[in-house]
């Protein structure tokens, strides 16, 4: 049986059982998480660019599903479509805004631009300011799945972060991959070579900023709320996070991440540790860079080629 195939039989399985073993709506939150990671991850991890501003087309993707649901009473489907789109258009500009810079000058101009997105979502008044954009209906999927049952949100949401892995991958081992990967073990090399490295750093970037607006779109249906705490750069350092500790340049090390991360704020906010737990995420973050270089599926696929 082909790889992929046996391995996408064990991932429908998996999630076809999860909403029986743990809480549906938990578990939405972490896969709407791991889409963002792994989104993030197509261009850190495979393009080489680090964007501290990737929370602009979460919250992007959120704001705009929740208005169009709300004021223009589109369906759930049209919704979440409208949200990945101004995600992906927001992302274009973005990207061709910053994509001629490098390096650290390329992260600073990305968040200096999701500050501005920030500041505007906190001033309009479409997105409610502080208080954010509540009551979003979750609607009907299709017109015949009734979205309010949490058991079928985390299934419709399973199936989105499904697609929006599918085309993450795609993606890696297309031939537009093989450049990406190319362009960030040796940039002057693939320019050598005839690529015009800008237009494919900024279709990558476009792609990343599509899914990215995907999952926050998806995360606000789940929650009914679209809130300023998505457009935060505090939100771009855990995207981050997540995708160092699971594995920068693996496909799976943003979903391990993610699970972590978001694992550990749902379980420690709750408890005593509440008002420690960004020191905590931080003592873990510093431990996987000193001992886990290459994050946790980075560190065992190490470990699996020594021993095997």
């Amino acid at each position: 049986m082909n790889t992929n195939i046996r391995n996408l039989i064990i991932a429908v399985v998996v999630l076809g059982v999860a909403p029986y073993l743990l809480y549906p709506v938990f578990l939405a939150k972490l896969l709407c998480f791991a889409l963002f990671a792994a989104a993030f991850n197509l261009l850190l991890g495979y393009a080489g660019i680090l964007s501290f501003g990737h929370a602009a087309f979460l919250s992007t993707g959120g704001y705009i599903t929740g208005w169009a649901m709300m004021n223009l009473g589109v369906s759930t489907e049209i919704g979440i479509l409208m949200g990945t789109l101004a995600g992906a258009l927001l992302g274009a500009i973005y990207g061709k805004l910053a994509i001629k810079r490098e390096g650290i000058y390329f992260a600073m101009v990305t968040l200096a631009l999701a500050q501005l997105t920030f500041f505007v979502y906190l001033q309009s008044d479409f997105t409610g300011g502080e208080n954010g954009m509540q009551g979003i209906p979750r609607g009907n999927l299709f017109g015949l799945i009734d979205l309010t049952d949490n058991v079928a949100i985390y299934y419709t949401v399973a199936v989105i972060f499904l697609i929006g892995f599918a085309i993450i991958q795609r993606t890696v081992h297309s031939p537009f991959g093989q450049v990406l990967k190319a362009i960030r073990e040796n940039e002057p090399r693939a320019i050598s070579l005839g690529y015009n490295v800008n237009n494919y750093k900024w279709l990558a970037f476009i792609i990343s900023s599509a899914l990215a607006a995907l999952a926050g779109s998806t995360k606000t249906i789940v929650f009914n709320l679209a809130s300023l705490t998505d457009a935060h750069w505090h939100m771009s350092g855990e995207v981050i996070l997540m995708t160092l500790v699971g594995g920068v340049g693996t496909l799976m090390g943003p979903i391990v991440g993610a699970g972590v991360i978001v694992t550990m704020q749902n379980y420690l906010s709750t408890g005593d540790l509440g008002n420690y737990i960004h020191i905590i995420m931080g003592a873990v973050f510093v431990i996987c860079v000193l001992a886990f270089r290459a994050g946790i599926v980075g560190q065992f696929k190490k470990f699996k080629e020594r021993n095997f």
